[in-house]
């Protein structure tokens, strides 16, 4: 076969099945936009306002959640990372070649079921704003109680879905400039609602110092009692759930799917923006923006939802958050669902499975407790995909360390991996039946759930066929690599690259629009120092709900304008 044969062949397959070449490679800044945006969402609120629930205490939280937060980037950066930028590939095109289609199969099922649950969750919170504005009542049971909660939940996922199928390069363009404005938004409403905890616990609107702080932390926010009157969560279990809310994507290994665009495998640090300013930051912010709301209006934190909590601390602002982060995040695990369908039902367009999926996912949003069973949901999805993440882990990682044989299923033309699927199976049994058995907390079931697996497989696989060599396929394979690195080279040479539109009137647009931010962020601060007693505070607060609405809309709309210009010119040159 000559050279243009195999770039003929080379052409058939998509991007997906191909290694990420070097010019399509990004760097660090890239990443730390790209986890700042995904990891600041509407589920912010709600575990925020979770481990308010749960009774965790103040220096607890602040705590647990740093030092948790940590070993999630730790774990992002030595065990994801490094993987993605030696192979270039996602997890589900390694997975196909070391566990065959069977395998992949199942996991693409997992995948189905886990995004539809947290897509449904993103819609359902979206639709606790906009219940909010027409005066439905708060869902609080497992199962909904208004009928016209059920409408909106319809048409907001209604949208969710239509987007997903035919729109999602539109809303992910428009989700990378929501990271600056969430942040902002977040830390404004903690600064907002702070002096009404403080007038309700110390009897003043303004703080003397960190003591202070920690004094209304204990006394209405993080008690260390829960909901039921009881002993709350500690130290371990808050390190434990930062840690493990993510390991879907990092021990996991879903976010190969990302980091395989990143230029060194160092990049996994960039994972700080989302964890230690999405989920450090954020959770604790949501925290005291849920009790801040649930004092002024009198009620516990548990009876309240996303809605109240975001209107009550920003305003008319508060809506948009929620919808947008909401909508966003919906829509992006929503597209992953759709995709993970296409590729069992390969004989039908995505689109078509992205409706279907769509339907389903609207349907379970219809039940309020796909939200407010956020943090157990996580946890389960994790150690539902964890011991995938260690299969790969070991044949990757430790098989070359111990004489085995990588892509030894791809190398025999095994089409089930026996190994592969009896080590997920007998994975979940372990993890779950730990679960069941209570001896270990839940919250670190994924820990030796990713051991045993580890050690089960590389025992199995020995046995069925890694511990042997094949030198002829080995051979093949490096020349088919080098193939494709030619291939890519050439493609290369055909690509433009991405231009920054650095004219007057783009960066005068700019200005505007991180000015806006900074003139919400100001606000807020002034609301929180400079009010002196009740009155004050009301002023400096309604000023606040203005003027952050004001600009909210001016950033989306500068923000927005800056995206286009920046398309419209790399278009033109293209």
């Amino acid at each position: 076969m000559n050279a243009s044969e195999d770039y003929s062949a080379l052409k058939q397959l998509n991007e997906e099945q191909l290694p990420i070449s070097k010019h399509k490679l990004h760097g660090w800044a890239h990443f730390l936009g790209l986890y700042a945006g995904e990891h600041v969402a509407a589920t912010e609120f709600v575990i925020g306002a979770t481990f308010v629930a749960l009774g965790a205490k103040t220096t607890d939280i602040i705590l647990g959640l740093l030092v948790g937060n940590i070993l999630a980037i730790l774990s992002w950066t030595f065990i994801t990372a490094p993987i993605a930028v030696e192979t270039r590939q996602s997890l589900y095109t390694y997975l196909n070649k070391i566990a065959g289609d069977s395998m992949t199969k199942l996991y693409n099922w997992a995948n189905v079921i886990i995004f539809t649950v947290i897509s449904a969750a993103m819609i359902t919170v979206s639709s606790t704003a906009v219940r909010f504005a027409f005066d439905i009542p708060a869902q609080l049971n497992w199962y909904p109680t208004n009928a016209f909660f059920v409408i909106v939940v319809l048409l907001v996922g209604t949208i969710v879905v239509f987007v997903a199928m035919y729109g999602f390069k539109a809303v992910s363009e428009f989700s990378s400039i929501c990271a600056p404005w969430l942040f902002v938004m977040f830390s404004s409403g903690a600064l907002v609602l702070m002096p009404a905890l403080s007038e309700a616990v110390l009897g003043k609107t303004e703080l003397n110092g960190w003591s202070d702080f920690l004094l209304i932390g204990d006394q209405s926010i993080w008690t260390g009692v829960n909901s039921d009157g009881e002993t709350g969560i500690g130290l371990l279990e808050v390190i434990g759930f930062a840690w493990a809310a993510n390991t879907i994507t990092h021990f996991g290994l879903i976010d190969m799917a990302l980091l395989r665009y990143a230029k060194k495998s160092s990049y996994g640090l960039a994972t700080s923006s989302g964890m230690l300013f999405g989920h450090f930051v954020a959770w604790i912010c949501a925290g005291i923006m849920g009790a801040g709301t649930a004092v002024l209006l009198k009620k516990s934190i548990t009876e309240l939802d996303p809605g109240d909590v975001a209107y009550y601390a920003l305003g008319l602002s508060g809506f948009v958050i929620v919808i947008i982060a909401g909508w966003t995040t919906a829509n992006a695990n929503l597209y992953r669902a759709g995709l993970a369908a296409q590729a069992i039902f390969y004989k039908h367009s995505r689109r078509k499975t992205t409706l279907v999926v769509g339907i389903v996912t609207v349907i379970v949003a219809c039940f309020p407790f796909v939200f407010t069973q956020m943090l157990p949901l996580l946890t389960y999805a994790g150690l539902l995909v964890v011991p995938v993440g260690a299969i790969v882990f070991a044949e990757h990682v430790i098989f070359p360390r111990i004489g085995l044989t990588r892509y030894w299923v791809s190398y025999k033309n095994v089409k089930t991996s026996v190994p592969a699927v009896a080590s997920w199976g007998l994975g979940l049994v372990f993890g779950f039946g730990l679960n069941a058995m209570n001896v270990i907390s839940f919250y670190y079931l994924f820990i030796p759930t990713w051991i045993f697996t580890i050690l089960l497989y590389t025992l199995l696989a020995k046995k069925y066929g890694a511990a042997e060599s094949y030198p002829e396929e080995e051979a093949l394979d490096k020349q088919r690599n080098e193939k494709i690195i030619a291939y890519q080279d050439e493609q290369a040479e055909n690509d433009s690259p991405h231009l920054d539109d650095k004219s007057g009137f783009t960066k005068l647009l700019r200005v505007i629009a991180y000015g806006s931010l900074i003139i919400t962020m100001v606000l807020a601060i002034i609301t929180m120092f400079w009010s002196p007693d009740m009155a004050q505070y009301e002023i400096n607060r309604d000023i606040f709900y203005t003027y952050a609405f004001i600009c909210t809309l001016t950033y989306f709309a500068t923000a927005y304008w800056v995206l286009q210009r920046n398309k419209a010119l790399n278009k033109s040159d293209h």
